[in-house]
């Protein structure tokens, strides 16, 4: 599995990037301050760092700065700090990318993807789901029926890709809204029904994938 080293000294970010990261199939390590996030690169050797800029013990560009003098290990700048002399100096010690807070997670984990890619890194995890003849990616925001396009919206992909993770899993309406992301500011429960309705009209013939259970929710199963 790829490895990413979080170094990110704010626990609730730290979280939330690593949940991203994982359920993206990379494998993480963690750090809070600069030291340790030195240790653990010469440790673990991941093959991108996601760096925070402020950070006790050795700042960001510190950190930055001694990693690129010994290798050419990817680095994302993530930093609360927006002003172009912030981002001329952290690109200026070697940084790949940088990202300001605060941003979307799927940004970021589309970003790390980029940079791999750019990089020649080792390769980065399919991100597309299976579910019997549909294929749902949520890195692109596509879906495809029998291999054929589907013209669907960012927020039916979501839903579609929160059921497909799980196929045959029952997944209530109020989980499937917070899936949406805030796409739907001030929405109810209705906005799901609504976008069910949407996708069994797009599936077609397939509609029966998205399956209806009485007083709990949606699922997707395998045939339909």
């Amino acid at each position: 599995m790829t490895t990413i080293l979080i170094v990110e000294d704010e626990p609730r970010l730290a979280d939330i990037l690593e949940g991203y990261l994982r359920r993206e199939g990379f494998h993480t390590e963690r750090a809070a301050t600069g030291p340790r996030a030195l240790e653990l690169w010469r440790a673990a050797r991941p093959a991108l760092i996601l760096l925070d800029l402020m950070l006790p013990g050795l700042d960001g560009l510190e950190v930055a700065r001694r990693v690129r003098a010994e290798s050419e290990t990817p680095i994302i700048m993530l930093t609360a700090r927006d002003e172009e002399v912030d981002r001329l100096v952290g690109l200026g010690v070697g940084a790949d990318d940088y990202v300001v807070k605060p941003y979307s997670p799927r940004e970021v984990v589309a970003r790390v993807r980029a940079v791999l890619r750019r990089s020649g890194g080792p390769p980065t995890p399919p991100t597309a789901l299976h579910v019997g003849p549909l294929s749902v990616d949520p890195a692109s925001f596509e879906a495809h029926l029998e291999g054929r396009p589907l013209d669907v919206t960012v927020a039916e992909v979501r839903l579609l890709a929160a059921l497909a993770r799980e196929p045959g899993v029952v997944r209530g309406r109020t989980e499937l809204l917070a899936a949406l992301g805030g796409l739907e500011r001030g929405s109810d429960e209705r906005t799901v029904d609504a976008h069910v309705k949407n996708l069994r009209r797009k599936l077609g013939e397939h509609e029966g994938l998205l399956d209806t259970v009485r007083g709990v929710g949606y699922r997707l199963r395998a045939r339909g």
